[in-house]
């Protein structure tokens, strides 16, 4: 599967506008980043949460850095046929990481049926 960057940006904004209130209403300090693949080039990689867990923190506040959920454009075309698995791919993913930003790691993630 084909799509320009800016494209594919905008599905991902329109799938995180799409998500429960209640799982982005806390994303405190967080970003949301779509780069081309993972830095060591792997197409195996569809997003990473880059920061420290709620359940991590023992000290946050002003200043820090913003945690990033980062997004692979190029993981997600080569892992989807049309544009509606390419959603569900996105959301699964954007779900995911969150997840991750909540504290929840990958073994509950699977118990609750979400990786």
């Amino acid at each position: 599967m084909e799509m320009d960057a800016a494209t594919f940006e905008q599905l991902v904004v329109d799938e995180l506008d799409l998500l429960p209130d209640d799982m982005v209403e806390g994303l405190d300090n967080v970003v949301f980043v779509v780069e081309d693949r993972a830095e060591d080039g792997t197409l195996d990689l569809l997003g990473l949460y880059d920061g420290w867990a709620l359940t991590e923190r023992d000290r946050y506040g002003v200043g820090e850095l913003p945690d990033r959920i980062i997004v692979y454009r190029e993981a997600h075309l080569a892992v989807c046929d049309d544009l509606d698995e390419l959603r569900d791919e996105l959301h699964t993913t954007l779900v995911h990481e969150i997840a991750h930003f909540y504290g929840i790691d990958d073994d509950r993630l699977h118990e609750l049926g979400w990786a």
